[in-house]
């Protein structure tokens, strides 16, 4: 594949619908992508996905429809195979991943670049209180069972501190984005440059 995974993962609270609104706002136009999560949940829940029933996710998981796809809190999320596509046109894709799935996903996409979230424990707490769907001891409970973020063998690893302003995370996970998509550029030149220079 020509293009490049962009795979985010990050708790809950630490803002990564709200970084990935705002990143697709700044590089709009351009030739990275943002992939539409399959959800068995409604929408409107401040995330851009498409909601399927149970039965629609289960037909469309045994037609072979999602290139990712995994469960969390008896939800169904899944990735479909249109990002091969795109990447395989040269394209930077981004996707709102599960860090329990990351391995998974490696074995599929080798060189994809992960974007850890993050934020002070305090301010997931704030988060997850201010969004009103759990009570403080579900909240306390919530964060009690966030393992560390380890990173598997052989993925390439960047850290956003999304503690403070949505524009200071913004910009550096645009930064991000912006510097993978460049990268196989640059590579194809150093391979054409090779090949050139190999036939002399």
């Amino acid at each position: 594949m020509k293009g490049r995974l962009i795979y985010v993962v990050g708790p809950s609270g630490a803002g990564k619908d709200s970084l990935l609104h705002f990143a697709r706002e700044h590089v709009a136009g351009s030739s990275i992508l943002f992939a539409h999560r399959y959800i068995t949940r409604e929408t409107g829940h401040n995330e851009n996905h498409i909601a399927l029933t149970r039965e629609e996710f289960a037909a469309r998981s045994a037609q072979g429809l999602f290139a990712l796809e995994w469960s969390s809190h008896e939800l169904h999320y899944g990735i479909g195979i249109e990002i091969d596509a795109w990447l395989d046109r040269g394209c930077t894709v981004v996707v709102n991943g599960s860090r329990a799935y990351l391995s998974r996903a490696l074995k599929r996409y080798q060189h994809l670049e992960v974007v850890h979230i993050h934020a002070a424990p305090h301010i997931l707490a704030a988060r997850l209180s201010a969004r009103g769907r759990e009570t403080q001891e579900q909240v306390a409970a919530r964060l009690a069972r966030q393992a560390p973020f380890t990173l598997p063998d052989g993925a390439h690893l960047t850290h956003i501190d999304n503690s403070g302003s949505l524009e200071q995370a913004g910009l550096a996970f645009v930064d991000v984005l912006k510097g993978t998509a460049q990268q196989p550029a640059r590579e194809a030149t150093a391979n054409a440059q090779v090949s050139r220079e190999s036939v002399k």
